[in-house]
């Protein structure tokens, strides 16, 4: 994830703020509010100013992922060269999913929260939505992992990378 984030840092960062470069990249899937943290001590972002811009572009596109993930993946699912994509990413989401399935909003909220690879707020966001869970059920337990994800790369980003770094 660090040589993405890297990448995206350095091509981003000759033309436009640092403050934008962190929004963006804590609104693409895999690198979130994880990406954009670790993007922020990179660029020597103040924590202050980082987190809330990280924290804004990681939940934007989660109602959105909720709320019409299902109908845009059941109308793609037929399209010729999609479809295939398609059901890929919902068994790959589902295949993330016994967490959430059996603890539901405490295992979403760890799902979300806890920064390991494949898990955030767009796959947490994803198995609820292709679980069916309760909007907003599943809106709080997005949120409650973000903040925990937040608590942990702010550490990570700005204490222990920040201390080897600079």
């Amino acid at each position: 994830m660090e040589s993405l984030v890297v990448w995206f840092t350095e091509t981003l960062g000759g033309y436009i703020s640092r403050e934008l470069v962190i929004f963006i990249i804590s609104m693409i899937p895999i690198l979130e509010l994880r990406g954009g943290l670790i993007a922020a001590s990179l660029l020597q972002v103040p924590i202050t100013t980082a987190v809330p811009i990280c924290i804004i572009g990681n939940v934007i596109p989660v109602p959105f992922i909720l709320l019409f993930i299902r109908q845009i993946f059941k109308l793609l699912r037929n399209v010729k060269g999609i479809g295939g994509l398609i059901r890929k990413l919902e068994a790959r989401a589902m295949g993330k999913s016994d967490s959430i399935r059996k603890y539901e909003f405490w295992g979403l909220v760890l799902f979300v929260g806890v920064p390991l690879p494949g898990t955030g707020a767009w796959t947490g966001s994803l198995i609820a939505a292709l679980l069916e869970v309760d909007f907003k059920k599943a809106i709080l337990a997005v949120l409650l992992g973000i903040a925990m994800a937040t608590v942990i790369m702010s550490i990570v980003s700005y204490g222990l990378l920040g201390a080897i770094i600079g």
